[in-house]
């Protein structure tokens, strides 16, 4: 059958989006460039009018200069055009990956979903109940042993009221003896040597002192 009707073509692969997109955009950038060579034209024919005057030949590089600016509104017209086709294609195409990104999230939320049904399976809320109240009562236990380990016995009854009067008395004691000779001391030192500084001069003591208010030592 193949030799008499032949085979067919093969088929070539569906389009893709993104490989229109860069078609399209490839396309929109080649306009681009024509639209810049026709902008160099009219400068350049601009500038020869602005040294003209006015007469045929000013008109006829005016007419010039008005069929490089239709081409350029049409050129800039299918530009437009081709970017509003490339930027819709975009849209479909955030739209399509944004769907399979979903479908794959919600997959995914499925088999998590199956995970913590098995792992639940495994989980009894009585056995988890009974657990705590175990531990509770433990720790209860366990309080109640280090108060009967501390409880203290042997030890006889003391008043308060006797104990206070203990510590008043006791501050009072500590009073009486504290060592008092450093005022006994400080009062038998000589005394402060009064009037000007001389070679020989006296305390109120009598006491024998140098120019410096120091005793002097007799002369042996």
């Amino acid at each position: 059958m193949n030799r008499i009707f032949g085979r067919g073509k093969p088929k070539g692969p569906p389009p893709n989006l993104s490989d229109c997109i860069g078609s399209v955009d490839s396309r929109a950038e080649s306009i681009d460039k024509k639209i810049a060579r026709l902008d160099v034209e009219l400068v350049k024919y601009k500038d020869q009018m602005k040294k003209m005057r006015d007469g045929p030949s000013k008109n006829m590089v005016k007419q010039k200069a008005m069929r490089v600016l239709k081409q350029k509104r049409m050129y800039e017209g299918q530009r437009d055009n081709l970017m509003q086709q490339s930027f819709n294609m975009e849209q479909t195409n955030y739209t399509i990956q944004s769907l399979k990104d979903t479908k794959t999230t919600v997959d995914a939320m499925k088999v998590g979903a199956k995970e913590m049904k098995k792992a639940y399976k495994n989980v009894k809320i009585d056995d988890i109940e009974n657990l705590q109240d175990q531990l509770e009562d433990m720790m209860e236990d366990a309080n109640e042993v280090q108060e009967a380990m501390s409880r203290s016995y042997g030890t006889p009854e003391i008043d308060d009221d006797d104990l206070e009067a203990e510590l008043d008395a006791l501050g009072d004691e500590l009073l009486l003896d504290e060592d008092s000779s450093y005022l006994d001391e400080a009062s038998s030192a000589p005394a402060i040597p009064e009037g000007l500084p001389s070679d020989k001069t006296t305390t109120r003591d009598g006491v024998l002192v140098d120019e410096f208010g120091l005793p002097q030592i007799p002369a042996i």
